[in-house]
């Protein structure tokens, strides 16, 4: 029988078990969090971004979940800097020219700030800037490609949550918790 466990990322954790590029101060990982023994992570999750990354021992279901040629939808939760606009939201809709190439469609909607956990360290505020919050789903997984996609419209990435990988969610699990699928 299969494994399968969704997992919180904090903010400034490794997306893998081990550290293999700090000398010195060690960077924390995901084996500071989850004790599981041959489980591997379907996808990354970038330092600097929190939420939802599930773990397997099931090879099959790791290629299913991270290879984009399945197309799984994976929605983000994003703050932005700048006032979302219909243009903006239109561009992200039609898909973004990026300089490896244009991105597919992605569902694009302004939200009403949604109610996370406080991140540490907090996002900067800034009186003069206004700021805004996107439900953003793709169907790919390019390197950074929420943070480019939304930078290319003029909404650079204050910070991002991936909420939901398919038909998997985070719910109510606390950021660095995690449970069996």
């Amino acid at each position: 029988m299969s494994r399968l466990i969704l997992f919180n990322k904090p903010f400034d954790v490794l997306s893998q078990f081990t550290d293999a590029g700090s000398e010195g101060s060690p960077r924390r990982t995901l084996s500071d969090f989850v004790p599981v023994p041959g489980v591997y992570p379907a996808g990354r999750l970038d330092r600097d971004s929190e939420g939802l990354m599930l773990l397997t021992d099931d090879g099959r279901l790791q290629a299913r979940i991270s290879d984009p040629r399945h197309k799984l939808p994976k929605t983000y939760l994003v703050q932005v800097e700048g006032e979302i606009t219909d243009e903006a939201l239109d561009r992200l809709r039609r898909g973004v020219r990026l300089k490896d190439g244009l991105t597919r469609p992605a569902r694009a909607t302004a939200i009403d700030p949604p109610a996370l956990w406080p991140r540490d360290p907090p996002v900067r505020f800034r009186k003069t800037v206004p700021d805004g919050w996107l439900s953003l789903t793709i169907t790919e997984g390019r390197n950074r490609q929420v943070r480019r996609m939304t930078a290319a419209v003029g909404l650079p990435t204050l910070r991002l949550v991936r909420w939901r990988i398919g038909d998997w969610a985070l719910g109510g699990l606390p950021p660095g918790e995690w449970r069996e699928a």
